[in-house]
C-alpha cells in the first residue's frame, strides 16, 4: 500500500513567520505565528503555528517525514559577508550589531529547528528528523506554481531579497522548476518600494499597502509626478528592457547601515525631506507615491513580458510580497500577453513555508504531479484554526459574553442583513482562520458599502487608522459585472476593478480643490465606502465553493437591500494582527465601535455586553 507522506515546512527567523502541513500534496493547515502571538509580523520560531498544524492533521512529529525550511542561511550569510566587505569600512556598525545575532540563531538554523521542535518530538526520537532547505525565490516559485492549476507556466518571483536573488523568472513544467533568470542583490525592485515606503513616513514590511493607497490622490496628469518619475529614472533606478533594474546605491543605505537611504541625497533630489510618522500627508507626498506606483508597474510589465518571451507560456504565475500590489496585478492582466495569471494568496514570507513544503514533496521527493482543474488547491485560504458552536459557546460564557444562539443560520444572516442594512457594523467570526494577509470572510469586519460615511467610521473609530485607507469589497461572483468594469474571478483580493461609470457620481472640479485628503469627502458612487479616489476597488468575488457562510450573508443582504456586496475589511486594529481566537474576537469587539459580534451561530449585541472590569483596554501601537 502506498504510503502518504507528511511535510512540515516552516519559514522564520525575518518577518511573518509560518508554519504549513501537508499530506503528499494536500494543504492540512497552515498559520502564520503572528496570529497566537499577538505581535503583528512576528519573526520568531513559528512554535504555536506547528503546534496547531500538528494537532490539526492529527499526526505528532514522528510521522512527519521532511521537515523543510524556506530559505538557504548559509547564502544568505554569504551575500551578507561579501556585501559588508564590498563596502567596508562602512557599516562597521552595523555589521557588529548583526553578527552575534546571525551566529546565535540565523546561521545554524538547523539546530535551532531541533532545539525548537524537541518538545513534539515522542521518545526521544529527535536524532531521525531530517531538516532540508529550500532557496527562497524557489519557495516563492513553488508555493505559486505547485498550487496552480497550470501544468506548464512562466513563474515570476519578485521580493526585498531573498539569500542573493531579489527577483526571478522561471518556468514550471509537471513536477519541475527551471530557474532562467535572476536580478541579484542589491538591485531590488521590493527595496526600491520599501525605500518610498520609508521616505513617506510609513514603516518598511507593513507599510507597503499604505503607499499604494496613498498612490491614487496624486494628481495623474500633473508634471509633479513626470518629474518625479523623470528623477527616479534618470538619478535612482535604471529599468532594462526584461525588468531587471539597476539601482544607484549612492541614494540607498540598506546594504550595509540601519536606514534604507541617505536623507540628504533624497531631499536634494525630490525637494522635500522625509516624512516623519503622524505627521500631514500633502500633495507632493500623493504625487511621488503615485509616480512610485507607475515606476512599479512599469517594472514588472516588463518582466512579465520578458518572461513570456523566455517561456512561451500563456500562464503566469506570482509570488513575493510584490505581487500583493494588486494594482501593478491588474496592469499585468491588462498589458502582457498572459492569458492566465495565478498569484499565490499567501505571496509573502510565510507563504515560503508552503513553498518549501510542495518543493519537498515534487521535487526532493520526485512525486507526479496531477493537475486537478477546477479545484482551488489553496481552499479558500481557510486554513488556520477553527471553532465548533460547543467551543464558542464555552468561551464567550468564561468572557462573561451575553449573546443569542440561532439554531438556523439563514435565520441568522437574516437578522444580521437587517443591522447591516441600518448601518451597523459587525465583526463575523466564522469557520477557519485565513491564511495570508486579507481576511476572506471568516475574520472580517463587514459594512453596508451604500453608506457614505462607513469608511471614515471603519477608519476612525474601529481600525484606528489613517482615513485615507480604502475598504475592499466583497461581492457575489454573479454580480460582479453589475458594479464592476472587469467580470472575472477574484477571490483573493489581488486584482483591482473600476466601479462602472453607470454608477459613479459627477465629481465636479471645485470639489477637488484643497488638501488633498479632503477628497475622501466626495461621495463616487453609490457603493462610495469601497470606491476609491480613482474609482478602483480591491475586489474579492465570492461563490459557493469555499466559503458557503460568508455567501449566505451576502445572500441575505441582497434579498434585503437589492445589493450583492458588502464592505469586508480584516477583523483586527491598527498594529495588530487579525484575530486568531473567540476571545480575540470578543475583546477587539468590546474596545473598539463595532456594534455586533457574530461568532459561529451566536450573535452579540454591545449594548448588552457587561463592562467588565477584567477586558484590557489595549493600548493601539502604530504598525
Amino acid at each position: 500500500m502506498k504510503k502518504d507522506i507528511y511535510i512540515l515546512g516552516i519559514s522564520a527567523f525575518y518577518h511573518d513567520s509560518a508554519a504549513v502541513i501537508i499530506k503528499n500534496d494536500f494543504i492540512i493547515a497552515a498559520a502564520q505565528e503572528e496570529r497566537f502571538t499577538r505581535i503583528k509580523h512576528f519573526s520568531g520560531f513559528p512554535e504555536n503555528a506547528v503546534k496547531f498544524c500538528l494537532e490539526y492533521a492529527g499526526i505528532t512529529l514522528n510521522d512527519v517525514d521532511n521537515i523543510v525550511f524556506y530559505d538557504k542561511p548559509f547564502l544568505k550569510f554569504e551575500r551578507l559577508l561579501e556585501t559588508y566587505y564590498v563596502n567596508s569600512p562602512g557599516g562597521v556598525g552595523s555589521f557588529l550589531a548583526f553578527a552575534p545575532v546571525w551566529m546565535k540563531e540565523k546561521l545554524f538554523v538547523k539546530k535551532v529547528i531541533r532545539d525548537n521542535l524537541s518538545p513534539f518530538f515522542e521518545n526521544n526520537q529527535i536524532k531521525k528528523l531530517k531538516i532540508l532547505f529550500s532557496e527562497h525565490h524557489l519557495s516563492h516559485a513553488s508555493s505559486a506554481f505547485f498550487t496552480s492549476s497550470f501544468r506548464s507556466a512562466a513563474i515570476v518571483t519578485i521580493d526585498g531579497v531573498g539569500e542573493w536573488a531579489t527577483a526571478t523568472i522561471m518556468k514550471g513544467n509537471g513536477n519541475k522548476i527551471t530557474p532562467l533568470k535572476e536580478l541579484h542583490f542589491p538591485h531590488s525592485v521590493g527595496l526600491l518600494y520599501s525605500s518610498f515606503t520609508y521616505f513617506l513616513g510609513f514603516r518598511v514590511n507593513s507599510g507597503e499597502y499604505k503607499l499604494m493607497g496613498l498612490a491614487p490622490y496624486g494628481e495623474p496628469d500633473s508634471d509633479t509626478v513626470k518629474d518625479y518619475l523623470d528623477k527616479i529614472k534618470s538619478s535612482i533606478a535604471d529599468i532594462k528592457e526584461d525588468g531587471s533594474i539597476f539601482l544607484n546605491m549612492d541614494y540607498f543605505n540598506y546594504a550595509t547601515g540601519k536606514t534604507m537611504i541617505k536623507d540628504k541625497k533624497w531631499l536634494s533630489l525630490f525637494g522635500f525631506s522625509r516624512r516623519d510618522e503622524g505627521d500631514p500627508i500633502d500633495q507632493h507626498h500623493c504625487d511621488l507615491a503615485l509616480a512610485v506606483q507607475y515606476f512599479l508597474n512599469e517594472t514588472v510589465i516588463k518582466m512579465a513580458n520578458h518572461a513570456y518571451s523566455l517561456t512561451g507560456s500563456k500562464n503566469l504565475c506570482m509570488a513575493g510580497g510584490v505581487a500583493l500590489n494588486c494594482v501593478t496585478n491588474s496592469e499585468i492582466r491588462k498589458k502582457t500577453k498572459f492569458e492566465n495569471i495565478w498569484i499565490q494568496p499567501a505571496a509573502g514570507d510565510s507563504g515560503g513555508a508552503l513553498g518549501a513544503a510542495l518543493a519537498s514533496y515534487y521535487i526532493y521527493n520526485k512525486k507526479k504531479r496531477i493537475i486537478k482543474n477546477g479545484t482551488d488547491l489553496m481552499q479558500g485560504c481557510l486554513l488556520g484554526p477553527e471553532n465548533n458552536d460547543k467551543s464558542v459557546e464555552r468561551e464567550l460564557k468564561k468572557l462573561g459574553g451575553k449573546f443569542k444562539y440561532y439554531s438556523d443560520f439563514n435565520e441568522l444572516c437574516d437578522t444580521v442583513s437587517g443591522y447591516l442594512a441600518n448601518g451597523k457594523v459587525i465583526g463575523w467570526f466564522q469557520g477557519r482562520m485565513e491564511w495570508g494577509p486579507r481576511a476572506l470572510g471568516n475574520r472580517s469586519i463587514i459594512a453596508d458599502p451604500r453608506k457614505h460615511g462607513m469608511q471614515k467610521k471603519l477608519n476612525l473609530k474601529i481600525k484606528f487608522r489613517e482615513d485615507f485607507r480604502p475598504f475592499a469589497p466583497s461581492v457575489l461572483r454573479e454580480d460582479c459585472k453589475l458594479y464592476f468594469e472587469d467580470d472575472f474571478d477574484s477571490p483573493y483580493m489581488l486584482f483591482v476593478s473600476k466601479v462602472k461609470k453607470n454608477r459613479r457620481k459627477e465629481v465636479r472640479p471645485e470639489k477637488v480643490k484643497g488638501p488633498p485628503l479632503g477628497k475622501i469627502k466626495i461621495q463616487r458612487s453609490d457603493i462610495p465606502a469601497v470606491t476609491h479616489i480613482d474609482f478602483s476597488s480591491r475586489l474579492q468575488t465570492v461563490d459557493d465553493s469555499t466559503n458557503i457562510r460568508f455567501r449566505k450573508v451576502l445572500e441575505a443582504f441582497k434579498k434585503r437591500t437589492g445589493y450583492g456586496i458588502l464592505v469586508n475589511t480584516s477583523f483586527n486594529v491598527r498594529g495588530e494582527p487579525i484575530v486568531c481566537t473567540v476571545k480575540d474576537a470578543y475583546e477587539c469587539f468590546m474596545n473598539t465601535h463595532i456594534e455586533y459580534l457574530v461568532t459561529g451561530n451566536f450573535v452579540l449585541k454591545k449594548g448588552d455586553q457587561p463592562h467588565s472590569n477584567n477586558l484590557k483596554k489595549r493600548k493601539f501601537k502604530m504598525d
